[in-house]
């Protein structure tokens, strides 16, 4: 967490807080999150810049100014939100880029696991973090004749080789076990094995789950909520994450939980039988 549609939902409403805002300051309050320049550089670089644009790129968030791209990846508990700057800092604030306005733009990591690079803007993609990631799943290079011919190979479980960022961006253990159940396949088959047809429902599964997603604002699971607080809807519709020993909504049988790649994985051993 936070996963695409997550990200999606924090750059749409961040849009509505902090476009064209002057950055008067920038305060880094754990030096570890900034991953490049060193953080004189990076503080200074933002001075009198505005976020004129925010893109996504899979769980990335960009936030662009005239002269550079600040790439942050929240990882599993980041989040930012808006304040005046007189309202006290909470506990767990990392960064604050405090606005001429009298605004601030804080960001919260709990866990400190977040990152932040800064780019000259037109190099971004270059170099890591972005440079090695694969198609988003809804651009027209993502198919299901590119997810087969990317992963006919592998001896990977489909599980593990959908989370593999350099595959497909955006997915994580949220969307990945949803849309195998959605495609009735077993999170332990390995890649290789599925069918032509397997793939192409695969395909249109990932992408319906991923916009159902992005539509009801994210899955609410732990802590996520919105740049303005309020939380994701899409956890009221899932069929297995989170849902260990309930009564799969399908067939009725209970669902199962087991390790794939290190990752808790939820199924159902009815509608997804491993072949």
């Amino acid at each position: 967490m936070p996963e695409l549609p997550e990200v999606e939902t924090v750059r749409r409403t961040l849009e509505m807080l902090i476009l064209d805002k002057e950055i008067k300051k920038v305060t880094v309050l754990w030096p570890k999150i900034i991953k490049h320049p060193e953080i004189d550089q990076f503080c200074d670089a933002l001075i009198g810049e505005r976020f004129i644009q925010l893109g996504r790129r899979g769980k990335f968030l960009i936030l662009y100014t005239e002269k550079f791209a600040l790439i942050s990846h929240l990882r599993m508990e980041g989040r930012y939100a808006h304040f005046e700057a007189e309202e006290p800092v909470a506990l767990h604030t990392h960064v604050i880029f405090t606005f001429t306005d009298g605004t601030e733009l804080r960001y919260k990591d709990v866990r400190k696991f977040g990152t932040m690079h800064l780019f000259e803007k037109g190099k971004e993609f270059d170099q890591p973090p972005l440079s090695t990631l694969g198609p988003e799943p809804f651009d027209p290079d993502f198919t299901s004749s590119y997810l087969q011919k990317r992963l006919s190979k592998t001896q990977r479980s489909i599980k593990t080789a959908l989370l593999d960022q350099t595959v497909v961006v955006g997915l994580g253990n949220i969307y990945v076990d949803e849309a195998l159940f959605r495609s009735r396949i077993h999170p332990e088959r390995i890649a290789s094995s599925l069918k032509k047809k397997e793939w192409i429902i695969l395909y249109e599964q990932i992408k319906e789950t991923l916009g159902e997603a992005v539509e009801k604002g994210g899955s609410t699971v732990r802590s996520y909520v919105n740049s303005q607080g309020q939380m994701g809807m899409f956890q009221l519709e899932l069929f297995v994450y989170g849902r260990k020993g309930e009564n799969c909504k399908v067939c009725g049988t209970p669902l199962e939980k087991i390790v794939v790649g290190g990752r808790g994985t939820v199924f159902c051993p009815k509608c997804q039988k491993k072949k």
